[in-house]
């Protein structure tokens, strides 16, 4: 992400302009570079903290799919797998081992 950017704090600070006979103010052209030195500043930190919390993110969602692909008790919420069909195979299931073949007769 940050290798798209062409510009830094660093090569902003360190650009020098020729001047000409009508040239713009030196000054007015100093504090806008600092202006823009320090957006740039700014925004490194952002995307510095925004990829901190990616890769944060990232191995949390790993953690959680580890734990739920190793733990076989785990029901999956309906959306995440499971279907109607299945919850109604369960409790008939779960009928015929509580009141046997009582049901059946």
């Amino acid at each position: 992400m940050i290798m798209d950017i062409k510009l830094s704090a660093k090569k902003i600070l360190d650009k020098d302009f020729k001047t000409g006979i009508r040239g713009y103010s030196q000054d007015e052209v100093d504090q806008f570079l600092d202006e823009i030195i320090m957006d740039y500043e700014n925004f490194e930190k952002v995307l510095l903290k925004k990829q901190e919390e990616i890769n944060l993110l990232k191995q949390e969602l790993e953690q959680a799919e580890s734990t739920r692909r190793n733990s076989p008790t785990t029901v999956a919420p309906s959306g995440m797998g499971a279907t109607n069909y299945d919850i109604l195979k369960r409790i008939a299931n779960l009928e015929k081992h509580v009141f046997g073949d009582k049901l059946y007769d």
